[in-house]
């Protein structure tokens, strides 16, 4: 077809529901094609023509049947869309012909039709479209170039236009999406750039390309978001050509993919730098091969070479250029990751990769998926990021005192202090002292809480103390809901009884506080709790004094009866330190001890610990307990009071000496 034809076919259309500024957005099919041959050498109109199309749901709208005057009964009796555009075709081709030409120039009132409407459909239905529907003039805004002293667009009609046709731009829709590589320092307009959701998890950038069918993707402008175990969390951001059809997408709000529908919301050029940019020349390099399929394999023995993957991908499924194809991704000090991401030639080869989903290499069976190259770009910078620097200065290089317990927590109603909730389950101290940004000035020395779950894991929460309750509250207003890696934080101004609850074992959320669960009879046949006494303490009794921490924080003195009686399966929070930067040790270890002892004595009035031993064997006695704590050169029979707590046994031995943990 010739850019600049004497011969133009006008091309109309209307849907099942909403039509003229609205069309395509309701995801309605296709119902009436309507076209008309003008011939602009002779300046002539042939004669109006129109198809009806029968859709797959006899379903249409009071607005649709007001606009085209159709009925049900009408359509039922109408062919199928990819036997009407045959029709149209076959009907264009003959009239041209007869015109004496050999090409035209498709134009529409509008790209809708085209791009919202027609290809969306025809990807849905597996139909190829004709050619002419790829290349197009947009008449009216055509016109409205060439002659903006001619009236509002909207006055115009056919006829007034045969006067001009000069046009300048021609539109096009691509055939496939170009996938490719993404520079952090690339300028990335945020108007043209949104955030489709509820995606399913095994979608690759192709799909969410067919899904966005009709409009203009850019170059390696699909971006799948990743959470932070590194796994698609069903989000991707997608960059357009420019605000047009960026627009456009918006106006697919939650259509369908599959059964699935999808949210579109806009997006900032910042947000798709963060997830596709990358500086690795190594990823660029990779990724500067053309036209390739990427495919992601995870759970790859460490130990695996680029042989022993081509050997496992087999001759079915050859890489492009062999170990050239293939990028591991690893460490920043080199260890491997066990994720590699491989490059093949066509679909085909794809394919038969993609079949050997969860088979077995050396002792582990290895997961494929379609991947993208923005997500080649995240796991790398995942992986190969340094850590964040902390916001506050480094402190000076000198003698830090011990802190054998945790500072003590007064139980005030003043509300100094902030709760942060659902944290990504990777945040360190440094990532939270990056979120709360200038802020981190106002944070009490070791006023960082976090909270663990009844597995010693991050349960998303923590506390942090506020040099006054005015802080404390403006914190919470400016950082609420502020995202934190790919997540919202929650943070709410609350005070420091209320913190102490929830480290305490207790919990806090919309109906109150809930105090610390009380100790409950062990259900197990051997106990998990070793208590290491004094010598002269009476056995029975609680400690006299509180005990030093181990790598888990301790109740200070004024609770100790309280977490004697407490279920310590509830939550443990980590050391209080702010930032990560200032040294906290469980124990005074060798010339950092004796450097700070004098400092530290007033600070360290007791001399033993409580010590938690999980997942004890069900018949484990003292004898194997004692004997695990042989390293520590205490024979047996050097010990004063040992304890060992189970449901069904109490056993009682005498040592001489203190075992201080």
């Amino acid at each position: 077809m010739a850019s600049h034809s004497d011969t133009l076919v006008v091309f109309f259309g209307a849907t099942a529901g909403a039509n003229g500024g609205k069309l395509g957005s309701d995801e309605r099919e296709l119902i009436l094609l309507v076209w008309q041959i003008v011939d602009l050498r002779e300046k002539q109109v042939g004669k109006l023509q129109r198809r009806l199309v029968k859709p797959d749901t006899l379903e249409l709208t009071d607005q649709c049947k007001e606009e085209t005057g159709l009925t049900v009964d009408e359509i039922c009796k109408a062919d199928s869309l990819d036997a009407a555009l045959q029709q149209f075709q076959q009907s264009v081709s003959a009239e041209v012909k007869a015109l004496g030409r050999s090409s035209y120039t498709l134009c529409v009132d509008g790209p809708l039709i085209i791009r919202q409407v027609l290809h969306p459909e025809a990807s849905k239905k597996n139909l190829v479209l004709p050619e002419c529907f790829y290349t197009f003039v947009d008449l009216k805004k055509e016109f409205h170039k060439c002659c903006p002293n001619a009236g509002p667009v909207k006055d115009l009609t056919l006829p007034s236009m045969l006067e001009y046709h000069k046009f300048t731009y021609f539109e096009t829709v691509k055939y496939k999406f170009e996938s490719g590589a993404c520079s952090k320092t690339e300028a990335v307009d945020s108007e043209t750039v949104i955030r489709a959701r509820g995606l399913p998890w095994q979608s690759s950038d192709q799909d969410i390309a067919r899904f966005f069918k009709g409009l203009n993707i850019a170059k390696g402008g699909v971006a799948l978001c990743l959470n932070a175990q590194g796994r698609r969390n069903g989000e991707a951001l997608v960059r357009f050509i420019n605000l047009e059809h960026r627009d456009m997408a918006l106006d697919r709000h939650k259509h369908h993919m599959g059964s699935r529908y999808i949210e579109v919301y806009k997006a900032t050029g910042e947000e798709f730098l963060k997830i596709a940019g990358g500086t690795s020349n190594e990823v660029a390099q990779f990724l500067s091969k053309e036209n390739q399929v990427i495919i992601r394999m995870r759970g790859l023995p460490f130990t695996a070479t680029a042989q022993d993957v081509l050997g496992f991908l087999g001759p079915d499924s050859p890489v492009t250029d062999g170990t050239e194809g293939l990028l591991f991704v690893k460490f920043p000090d080199g260890r491997p990751t066990g994720d590699a991401f491989v490059l093949f030639a066509c679909e085909e080869y794809a394919q038969n990769a993609l079949k050997k989903h969860k088979q077995i290499l050396g002792k582990r069976y290895i997961e494929l998926f379609r991947s993208t190259a923005a997500e080649v770009q995240q796991v790398l910078n995942r992986f190969m990021s340094t850590p964040l620097i902390s916001t506050l200065p480094t402190p000076p290089m000198v003698p830090v005192p011990v802190l054998a317990a945790p500072p003590f927590l007064p139980t005030a109603s003043t509300r100094d202090c902030v709760r942060l909730r659902g944290l990504p389950y990777t945040a360190a101290i440094e990532d939270i002292l990056d979120f709360m940004g200038e802020h981190t000035v106002d944070i009490k020395p070791h006023g960082v809480h976090m909270v663990l779950n009844q597995q010693g894991r991050p349960s998303g929460d923590a506390f942090i103390q506020m040099k006054s309750a005015d802080r404390a509250f403006m914190v919470a207003q400016k950082c609420h809901k502020k995202m934190m890696k790919d997540r919202y934080v929650e943070v709410f101004q609350c005070s420091t009884e209320e913190m102490s609850f929830v480290l305490m074992g207790g919990t806090l959320n919309r109906s109150g506080l809930s105090p610390p669960p009380c100790k409950l009879p062990c259900k197990r046949s051997a106990s998990s709790l070793l208590i290491l006494r004094a010598p002269g303490e009476r056995p029975g009794a609680p400690p006299t004094h509180s005990p030093a921490p181990t790598l888990a924080y301790y109740p200070p003195q004024a609770h100790a009866q309280l977490y004697m009686n407490m279920n310590y399966t509830a939550y443990y929070p980590s050391p209080p330190v702010s930032p990560s930067t200032v040294s906290y040790f469980a124990a005074p270890p060798g010339s950092v001890a004796a450097a700070v002892a004098p400092q530290a004595t007033p600070l360290l009035p007791q001399h033993g610990a409580l010590v938690r031993m999980q997942g004890l064997p069900y018949n484990a006695g003292v004898k194997d307990i004692l004997s695990f704590f042989q390293g520590y050169q205490y024979a047996p029979d050097d010990y004063n009071s040992v304890l060992q707590l189970s449901d069904q046994t109490r056993s009682l031995i005498q040592p001489k000496e203190w075992l201080c943990l």
